[in-house]
């Protein structure tokens, strides 16, 4: 029987409590996380990150109604998976994005998990890379095993990595947030992302502080807020509005992401939407 937090996580996820580790429920539980726990650096631009600890970030995002971004949401899931009864492990990521020459590699400034013991002939061999951090990820979990898989408007690739020994190297198509990333086999633990999580969210030249960001999955595509532009993006293409009012904006952090943010208050909140706009402002001007 799952505790009375899990059992929180899971009324958050809109789930039962009776999810015995089957590829099926696996499914079941990651759809729902990225549909209902947005990924989220709002406490960046507040200057008051929470830290990566697994439990923590499970009990924080069980109790309260606030996501988090990669460690954190891989690092909660983690949990809850481990308390339903998955094999489930923590691993090193290296992630390049887009529009920066990053070398290929794990360096750590990602988590990802994966899952085994659940085999069927789309993962004979049991395991899935799972990842519901990561803000163009996967709908659902990944079989770990060399192939294409589309989901939605997106592709993902998995073949071996050149630069990992052991390792898995995942490429993305259409190449949106991210081109690529290579995931390490070796199991990890939380302290191994201390360094990165330092610098991704204090850092002045990480891009998580400079500009607000939430993000959304589903299995269509992926609601985008970078700013004050909020972007539907989908098989259709892309449909963007700028949100000018901080009644718009924190509307549709409420109704769109799930993030009413109540425990801010009107000063946290007059003060966050300062930030965010300082922040939108310097980006228009950088291009």
């Amino acid at each position: 029987m799952p505790t009375t937090t899990t059992a929180g996580y899971l009324d958050r996820l809109g789930l039962p409590g009776d999810l015995a580790p089957t590829v099926e429920n696996l499914r079941r539980l990651h759809r729902a996380h990225v549909e209902r726990i947005p990924y989220e650096t709002l406490d960046f631009q507040l200057g008051t990150p929470a830290g990566i600890d697994p439990q923590e970030s499970f009990d924080r995002i069980g109790q309260f109604r606030r996501g988090g971004y990669c460690f954190q949401l891989n690092g909660a899931f983690l949990v809850l998976l481990g308390e339903l009864g998955y094999q489930v492990g923590m691993h090193r990521v290296g992630v390049q994005k887009v529009d920066e020459a990053e070398p290929a590699g794990v360096n750590g400034n990602h988590m990802a998990l994966t899952v085994g013991g659940l085999p069927t002939p789309q993962s004979p061999d049991g395991r899935w890379l799972v990842d519901v951090g990561l803000g163009f990820a996967f709908h659902e979990p990944l079989p770990l095993r060399t192939g294409l898989t589309e989901q939605g408007p997106f592709g993902y690739r998995l073949s071996e990595s050149s630069c990992e020994p052991g390792g898995w190297r995942l490429d993305h198509r259409p190449l949106r947030g991210f081109a690529g990333a290579d995931i390490s086999v070796r199991p990890a633990r939380a302290e191994d992302f201390a360094d990165q999580h330092a610098h991704l969210s204090t850092s002045p030249e990480s891009d998580f502080v400079r500009l607000a960001r939430v993000q959304r999955r589903d299995a269509l595509g992926t609601d985008l807020l970078l700013g004050r532009v909020l972007t539907r993006i989908d098989g259709t293409g892309d449909q963007r509005r700028e949100l000018t009012s901080p009644d718009e904006w924190f509307e549709v952090l409420r109704t769109r992401f799930g993030l009413p943010l109540d425990e801010l208050g009107a000063a946290g909140r007059e003060r966050l939407w300062a930030v965010v706009c300082d922040g939108h402002e310097s980006w228009l001007r950088q291009g």
